[in-house]
Parts: C-alpha cells; sequence; structure tokens
C-alpha cells in the first residue's frame, strides 16, 4: 500500500518492556522514512516523554499526544489540532476519584500535576520502574490538585487514575462513560484509566492531521495495544494491534502483529510497504 504516514503508539507498541526502542524497530522506521513515509508517534504521553532518539529521527515532525489531545507540529512549535477538558469537568472528576482508593494526576500547559501525597505513594500503584521514573520526572507536586486545578482555571489535557484494585479498575472503566458522558475513557496500561475530552482521540487527532497534510487517512498505517488506540486503528487506512494487545483493539484490527517485544511494529512495516 502507499503508506504516507505511519502512527505508532509507544507503550506496549514501538517500546519492549525495559521501556527502549528495539534496533529492529528503529531499522524499519528508518527505511520507512527513507521510502517517504512521516513517522507519527502518537501516544498517551507529553511530548517532553517521547524518548529523545526518537524525536530525533529522521520523518519524526509530527506527534499525536496526550491520547490525541494535540497534533503537534514540533519543527513549527505549534499545534494543528488541540482538543482539551474546561477545568470544570476535571473538578467534577477529582471529587469523584477522592471517593476511590486510587491516586491520580494530570496533564494541563503540557506538564504534568499531582497532589504530593499521591506522589509519595505512587510506588504502591505503579509496578513499572520506568514509568514510576516517568511519574516523578514529569510532575510537579503540589499540595492539593482540585485547589491547584480550581485556581489556575485553565483547561486539563488529561485526567489519569492508578489502581491497585483490578476490579475496581474495571468497574469504573465501565461506569465512568456513563458518569461523564463529555468524555472520552481509555485505558494505556494495566493498572490505569485515562480520562480526556470526547475530541481527544488518536483517530480524531489522525484524522486532522491527514486534513491539515492534505493527505488521504487511508494512505496511513497505524500500530497499538491499548484501547486508547482503538479509534486509531480503526481510522487508519490499515490498522495493526500488537500480539500483545487487548482483545477488543485485536478484534478491530486489519492484521495483529508479533508483540512488542517481538518487534512486532517493524514486522507490521516490512509487510505493508513491501521493504
Amino acid at each position: 500500500m502507499p503508506v504516507k504516514i505511519i502512527a505508532f503508539d509507544l507503550d506496549g507498541t514501538l517500546l519492549d518492556d525495559k521501556k527502549h526502542i528495539p534496533q529492529e524497530n528503529l531499522r524499519a522506521l528508518r527505511e520507512a522514512a527513507a521510502a517517504g513515509a512521516l513517522l507519527v508517534p502518537a501516544t498517551g504521553r507529553l511530548y517532553t516523554g517521547i524518548p529523545q532518539s526518537l524525536r530525533e529521527l529522521p520523518g519524526v515532525r509530527y506527534c499525536l499526544t496526550i491520547n490525541g489531545a494535540y497534533a503537534y507540529d514540533a519543527k513549527e512549535d505549534k499545534n494543528l489540532y488541540s482538543a482539551d477538558m474546561p477545568a470544570e469537568l476535571c473538578l467534577r472528576l477529582i471529587e469523584h476519584m477522592d471517593s476511590l482508593p486510587v491516586i491520580y494526576d494530570c496533564y494541563q500547559d503540557n506538564w504534568g500535576f499531582i497532589s504530593r501525597s499521591m506522589l509519595e505513594r505512587a510506588a504502591e500503584y505503579i509496578p513499572d520502574p520506568a514509568i514510576l521514573k516517568m511519574m516523578w520526572d514529569l510532575r510537579t507536586p503540589v499540595d492539593s490538585l482540585y485547589d491547584t486545578v480550581k485556581e489556575r482555571g485553565r483547561p486539563v489535557q488529561k485526567m489519569q487514575m492508578h489502581f491497585k484494585d483490578p476490579q475496581l479498575r474495571l468497574r469504573e472503566l465501565e461506569s465512568l462513560p456513563a458518569l461523564f458522558p463529555e468524555t472520552a475513557v481509555s485505558s494505556s496500561l494495566p493498572w490505569n484509566i485515562e480520562i480526556n475530552s470526547t475530541g481527544a482521540t488518536k483517530g480524531k487527532a489522525l484524522k486532522m492531521l491527514c486534513a491539515a497534510l492534505g493527505i488521504d487517512v487511508r494512505d496511513t498505517l497505524a500500530f497499538g495495544d491499548g484501547t486508547n488506540d482503538l479509534d486509531m486503528i480503526q481510522t487508519a487506512g490499515v490498522g495493526v494491534a500488537m500480539g500483545n494487545a487487548v482483545e477488543e483493539v485485536k478484534q478491530a484490527a486489519d492484521w495483529v502483529a508479533p508483540r512488542n517485544v517481538e518487534n512486532g511494529v517493524a514486522a507490521g512495516i516490512y509487510r505493508f510497504m513491501g521493504l
């Protein structure tokens, strides 16, 4: 197929379980860029949370960040698309989260904020050392996240909860869309829930990026593993699920690749670009 954009999730997709980019995946991305494809990281992370080695690859100029809250042009340092949540909605979300045995944080103005008491307990909720390190590196601790969001009054890009109880997490994944219908609820990790504006999905951001660049969305190839990748997999010309993807994503995909630790992204690029 004539692939003009390759959109790929990071955690559980491009990256291995140690949060490194396997050499075979890097090689495939370089070959795809040399063949003319734009490489578009599509992640729940902030732009600053994307590995520097990836940001510096030829072909990486545009990124879909914070689950599609932004379609970002790194060269021009501007957003081609944005979808935030009003502060008032986030305050209601925090009130709900305070009724649960969880810790939570938010992204606002391209940075993370978390109540200091919750950051101090983060290791109890986040079993992955690399994700825990990002929590510490990319969050500013505040006395009260509720008070900070209220005082700043600024829109919020994403709210995130971390759970110890997997059954409670599943119940919240089912109930949150009805409780807060103005949100998009998804997950990228086995212990988290991510909450964005309904306009902030990777699929919508991919459509808007294609429109801004004059590219037919049918000429896109997308890779993912979590429910926050689902509508991107459904939107792209070809959607590829990783072998380690959740079942919902596998069912929606055009092809299921090997696992993230088995260079699944490289396999998909070689298969659909004929490299």
